[in-house]
């Protein structure tokens, strides 16, 4: 499996139009704090909207969710991949990203035969408190040792200029969130990611 360099996340439907129109192929829902009818209809409509745009659509968490609603990807952090059940996950044909942070993480990851690892933070991010420290570009170099054909992700206190030596290090796609959500014009940074990272692809 080959995943766009540029993996974009999002925290609800809504930016969808205004950022694939950009490029965007390849988008993670990460949507947080919502009643199950809420997040429901998010899912819903992020499948919808990716379909127009002929985006990948990647639900994180919901897995249930994304079988009930049609979806084809689900990614999973090490607490929901304990709690999930990834032989139903398998038997609907989703696709199955896992974060990683640690050896025994990956340990646990690779145990579930996953379509891609996400390994982060590799920087420095004000995304939300982390308990590990910045992993840096040499350990993305040895995960990807580790992981051989199975994609790599990184994560973490990415900008553009950071983006070539992450790429370089053996990540196949980089994960964006703050550096593109939370900039003046999301829109045009969104079409920048694009264009820089199919330059390194």
């Amino acid at each position: 499996m080959k995943l766009d360099p540029f993996y974009l996340i999002v925290d609800r439907a809504s930016w969808l139009p205004r950022l694939l129109p950009q490029g965007v192929k390849l988008v993670q829902l990460r949507a947080k704090d919502l009643e199950e009818p809420e997040l429901r209809q998010e899912i819903a409509t992020a499948r919808q909207v990716c379909e127009r745009y002929g985006a990948q659509l990647i639900v994180n968490d919901y897995w249930q969710l994304a079988i009930e609603e049609g979806c084809d990807f689900v990614h999973l952090g090490q607490e929901d991949l304990a709690a999930a059940d990834v032989p139903a996950i398998r038997r609907a044909g989703l696709k199955l990203g896992i974060s990683t942070h640690d050896e025994a993480e990956l340990e646990a990851a690779l145990l579930a035969r996953p379509d891609y690892v996400a390994l982060g933070p590799v920087y420095p991010t004000i995304l939300k408190k982390m308990r590990w420290a910045p992993q840096g570009l040499e350990r993305v170099s040895q995960w990807k040792a580790r992981v051989g054909d199975v994609p790599l992700v990184g994560i973490g206190g990415l900008t553009i200029e950071r983006a070539p030596g992450v790429l370089q290090a053996g990540a196949d796609s980089v994960a964006v969130v703050t550096d593109v959500l939370l900039n003046d014009n999301p829109e045009r940074r969104a079409r920048e990611w694009v264009l820089a990272t199919r330059e390194l692809a």
